[in-house]
């Protein structure tokens, strides 16, 4: 299997965090993609029908992932993820983050997507970087929906992304001088779930992303660099998100 990431064209950076590219050419077995909360809508595309939920869909939209989930293709593939940011789905598609959250859709279901026909070239593509180009293309042309809320949330998570410690949200609050009671509604429809779970989600990242390029340091060391009261907080969290332990994932040899 070919695992790649890129960095989004300048033209949709504003929109696109990075671009997984996965290629597989076995059709031994089923392939498994576990989807862990990483704080990232992501549009999602594959050359043979994926598996996520009760439904199987070539092209699909993803708000905020909290509970672990899984994709399954059968058969030889090329799989192209776009992980977007946090607000991109109000920016670019014009809905409510919230109605996406933990429930992916086909795109081909969203009417003012215009999707049908993107997905008849994407499936005639015969190459990742063709995929690409077409999916590029795609999000440029959208047209954006901003409202007075996005560019304070925009900052706000990016804020937050960088550095999610536990005071960051009432720090953020008191930089944006808004109330509390508004800080919630801006995140919940923007980006679909709480500006609390929304920094521990990316507090998980974090350590997840640690967790990945060290596979045999301490796990009590990356507790407390990411800002954990100790280890056990640290496991407790990785079993919310993944459903398993930061060392039985690693048993299983996983993809991040």
């Amino acid at each position: 299997m070919k695992v790649s990431y890129q960095k989004p064209a300048n033209k949709i950076a504003e929109y696109v965090q990075e671009i997984l590219v996965l290629e597989d050419h076995s059709t031994l077995s089923p392939f498994v993609l576990p989807l862990f909360a990483n704080g990232m809508p992501t549009l999602l595309f594959q050359t043979e029908k994926g598996h996520i939920n009760n439904s199987d869909n070539y092209l699909t939209l993803f708000g905020q992932t909290v509970f672990p989930a899984t994709l399954t293709v059968n058969g030889s593939f090329i799989l192209v993820a776009y992980f977007l940011k946090p607000c991109s789905l109000v920016s670019l598609f014009g809905i409510s983050a919230r109605e996406l959250t933990d429930n992916p859709i086909d795109l081909n279901l969203l009417s003012s997507c215009k999707a049908k026909a993107l997905q008849e070239q994407l499936l005639n593509a015969n190459s990742p970087g063709t995929i690409i180009n077409l999916l590029d293309e795609y999000l440029f042309n959208l047209s954006t929906k901003i409202n007075a809320d996005i560019h304070l949330v925009k900052y706000a998570t990016n804020k937050i992304v960088q550095n999610p410690y536990g005071k960051i949200l009432k720090d953020v609050q008191t930089e944006l001088c808004v109330t509390e009671r508004t800080f919630q509604r801006m995140f919940d429809q923007n980006v679909g779930i709480s500006p609390n779970q929304f920094r521990r989600i990316c507090q998980f990242h974090k350590a997840f992303q640690q967790l990945n390029r060290q596979k045999h340091g301490s796990l009590t060391q990356i507790a407390f660099h990411h800002y954990y009261a100790d280890q056990s907080h640290y496991i407790r969290a990785f079993r919310e998100f993944t459903n398993v332990t930061p060392t039985e994932y690693l048993n299983y040899g996983t993809i991040s």
